[in-house]
């Protein structure tokens, strides 16, 4: 845990979101500033500053992050969906704790 790490403090209670999964690993919740009609993190209670920061004994708790995805996506009433995780500041990062994005639903989405 850190104590200036956002997420940290959402793992601890100390500051609130809107919840939609937590286990012993993860905690998963709508993003504040959504970019989809669906949009949600799932982030490790472990801090990771990012996935470049990642190592082999992170490979199961990243693996069950991605596996989490579709089932959350599916609960959330999306067909199909996007993920993301940025990495770094040039990558897009501006929390320094790793998560996964999850996002759909309507048509805005760019095609790739």
């Amino acid at each position: 845990m850190s104590a200036d790490c956002i997420f940290c403090r959402i793992v601890s209670g100390d500051i609130p979101s809107k919840k939609i999964y937590e286990d012993v690993d993860v905690i998963a919740f709508h993003d504040i500033h959504p970019i989809a009609k669906v949009h949600f993190l799932i982030v490790p209670k472990l801090h990771i500053e990012s996935l470049a920061s990642c190592e082999v004994q992170h490979q199961s708790l990243l693996g069950k992050m991605l596996l989490l995805a579709p089932q959350l996506a599916k609960e959330q009433g999306l067909a199909g969906f996007r993920t993301m995780i940025n990495t770094g500041r040039e990558g897009g990062q501006e929390v320094f704790h790793i998560h996964t994005h999850v996002f759909g639903g309507g048509d805005t989405l760019p095609k790739t």
